[in-house]
């Protein structure tokens, strides 16, 4: 990335680039996986060293909250010049996933390798790649404005504990509900389209899991003497599983898409218009032999902004070598429920309930058991003044046409809406072929150069036309 005399923001992310890879190097070198409390002491070190290079880049008031029961995490604040400015939140997280099989990465895993325009390592993209973003952003801003002071009050809230489901997330924003007071909250931990295809992200799925269990008796009992004549859970529960569609792909649980509030006519015509193959999408779906999903959607509406039903895994009877002839006393199926606004994760609960009990056969007792909370769906106007700053500021640094995209995916940010109570905008820049919870995790440094000019732009952007 080279600098541009005629766009300051740029000229600055070009002078800060190398400063800032180095910095991210040694933030990836350590483990900080807040999964396993083997690593608390890494989830500790990895707050402190961001806490640090904050208070290094001249952030007045910086924070290590590690009172608990969250893991730590790290609140900054760089106030405007003008106390009337709009504030902003960013939000993002220095938690990464476990290595898995280190025999897979080409690179260690907690170095942080350059390789030409290529670092890797654990968390690179997801998501210690896009705080270092976003102190570059805010470096560059700064000089391209030639002040101190931002031209918005940004504040900095990088947790801990998102690649765990962010339990304790919303107890944090409560505790500290005064520091994190904001007009605006910048959500940093989804990627573009595509390097060829930048987007602005306007939305994420929501979540709900639960684990359905048909028992029939006490025991397993022998085939030849009681088949026929008791109700086999194995039999009931496949045919409840099959229940849950229709031919045309739609969820069947009564009242399913009651909330579903459906894409705009020009959100849609911006998915059309994204760069999208089949044979692609397939081997990069687990090598998946043909597409599926609701009929009348797209592929990449039926992931972003369509809700699912899955099953994920089904066990009853027995699974060993060859046959052992019995009706199983139980099966059990684990199913998850992908979920778009405005659907709530406990209204689906419920509908299920009632799916449950209707589809249960006689002689069988059903139980269901809802896997955690869940997290509901968020979606942002395309429409809002944020929203169309964000976009403005990623044209400008994408040199290029942004188009909106959403993520198939769930993150809390319908859970900052809701304790906060202000809207919330993506601004991400890494790529889906990062490898992201997989061996050899990479970031393209370019690519977090372009981010971070965006990100200085939309702090101008935003003084301007934020209410």
């Amino acid at each position: 990335m080279t600098g541009d005399p005629e766009n300051p923001e740029r000229e600055a992310v070009a002078a800060f680039l190398d400063d800032t890879v180095a910095r991210l190097r040694d933030w990836l070198a350590i483990p900080s996986v807040g999964v396993d409390p083997a690593h608390r002491a890494d989830m500790d070190a990895s707050a402190r060293l961001l806490a640090d290079t904050l208070r290094a880049d001249g952030w007045p008031d910086v924070r290590v909250w590690d009172e608990g029961p969250a893991l730590p995490a790290v609140y900054a604040c760089l106030p405007a010049a003008d106390p009337d400015a709009p504030t902003v939140l960013v939000y993002a997280h220095h938690d990464v996933q476990p290595a898995g099989p280190l025999d897979r990465w080409d690179h260690p895993p907690f170095a942080g390798t350059l390789v030409g325009d290529e670092l890797f390592g654990r968390g690179a993209s997801d998501d210690k790649g896009q705080v270092a973003m976003h102190l570059l952003g805010v470096r560059a801003h700064l000089a391209a404005i030639g002040a101190r002071q931002p031209a918005v009050t940004i504040k900095l809230l990088v947790e801990g504990e998102e690649e765990t489901g962010s339990p304790n997330l919303g107890r944090l924003v409560d505790d500290h509900a005064a520091d994190l007071a904001a007009d605006l909250v910048v959500f940093s931990d989804t990627p573009v389209y595509a390097r060829e295809a930048p987007t602005v992200c306007t939305g994420q799925r929501g979540v709900y899991a639960a684990e359905v269990t048909f028992v029939g008796g006490q025991s397993d009992v022998h085939s030849g003497r009681a088949g026929g004549s008791v109700p086999n859970p194995v039999t009931g529960l496949a045919r409840l599983v099959a229940a849950l569609h229709d031919d045309r792909g739609r969820v069947r649980i009564e009242g399913f898409y009651d909330d579903v509030v459906e894409p705009t006519a020009a959100e849609r015509a911006d998915y059309a218009a994204l760069p999208f193959d089949d044979d692609t999408w397939l081997a990069n779906s687990g090598g998946a032999r043909g597409l599926a999903g609701e009929e009348g959607w797209s592929t990449l509406e039926r992931v972003w902004v369509r809700p699912t039903a899955e099953v994920n895994g089904f066990h009853g009877g027995y699974t060993g070598a060859g046959v052992m002839t019995i009706v199983p006393a139980r099966a059990s199926v684990k199913l998850s429920f992908r979920l778009v606004p405005d659907q709530r994760p406990e209204h689906v609960a419920e509908a299920l309930r009632r799916f449950v009990a209707a589809h249960t056969p006689a002689g069988l007792h059903a139980e269901v058991v809802d896997v955690g909370d869940g997290v509901p769906p968020y979606a942002v106007d395309v429409a809002h003044p944020a929203v169309k700053a964000l976009h403005e500021a990623m044209e400008t640094a994408f040199d290029q046409p942004v188009r909106f995209s959403r993520t198939g995916g769930s993150g809390p940010a319908a859970v900052l809406r809701a304790r906060l109570g202000v809207p919330v905008v993506y601004l991400g820049a890494t790529l889906p072929d990062d490898r992201i919870h997989a061996p050899n995790e990479r970031v393209v440094v370019s690519q977090l150069g372009r981010g971070a000019e965006a990100a200085a732009h939309l702090w101008r952007l935003l003084a301007e036309r934020l209410p």
